[in-house]
């Protein structure tokens, strides 16, 4: 799922009352059929695997980094399991090679990674990602993606992604929810991708043109940019 409108309309918001960093009143939101309400701190972190649009990290190593994500399951001390699991998420995601360097040493998209591994050590049903592909170049923006689609394919859980690049979302997503002042504006498939949507969800023009078979946004001549 791919949450797509201009900045300030919500999208980060929506994910913070899902993940209930905000409370939500009135209404209730289920994962799994439970209710976030009724999940203590662990257990909601069970769930919920939730990747800031600029994630921290202390001064650490890469695979300490990555364990963290295990501190939802650990009572008194780092087990066996977390540390298989962590090293598996850790080759998983082609970062060995990274396993000792200090996170504060990576670039924007090694770093990125390390924040997804880290997500997906927690065992989450589901991903939420802020912006994940700010601030990084074209390359490292279609990696990131590419990983995400990989990830969300190979451990059959779900992703819910804010975005801004329109076309970015079209070659990632196969439902999304278009958001305009607060409020959800259309919810669908591939079929909310029409002119009139983007024209008042952006205040901008646009033609939808096929490339290779695959729809292209591209703002008209005279629409602000």
């Amino acid at each position: 799922m791919v949450i797509l409108g201009k900045n300030g309309v919500g999208k980060s918001t929506l994910l913070k009352c899902i993940n209930r960093i905000l409370k939500v009143n009135p209404g209730d939101i289920e994962i799994g059929g439970s209710n976030i309400r009724e999940m203590d701190n662990n257990e909601l972190a069970q769930k919920i695997g939730y990747v800031l649009q600029s994630s921290q990290f202390s001064d650490t190593t890469v695979f300490d980094a990555i364990l963290l994500g295990r501190k939802p399951y650990i009572k008194w001390d780092v087990t066996s399991k977390d540390l298989e699991i962590a090293t598996d998420v850790l080759i998983s995601l082609s970062l060995q090679e990274y396993s000792m360097r200090r996170v504060n040493e990576l670039s924007g998209g090694e770093m990125q990674k390390v924040a997804i591994a880290r997500a997906l050590t927690q065992q989450p049903d589901v991903l939420m990602f802020d912006e994940p592909t700010s601030n990084l170049d074209l390359k490292n923006q279609l990696e990131v993606i590419r990983l995400i689609k990989d990830v969300v394919k190979e451990k059959h859980i779900s992703a819910i992604v804010t975005m801004h690049d329109l076309n970015l979302a079209l070659r990632f997503g196969n439902k999304f929810i278009m958001m305009k002042s607060g409020k959800i504006h259309a919810i669908g498939g591939m079929d909310v991708f029409t002119t009139d949507n983007i024209s008042k969800v952006y205040d901008v023009d646009v033609t939808i043109e096929t490339y290779n078979g695959h729809p292209v946004v591209i703002p008209l001549e005279g629409s602000p940019l």
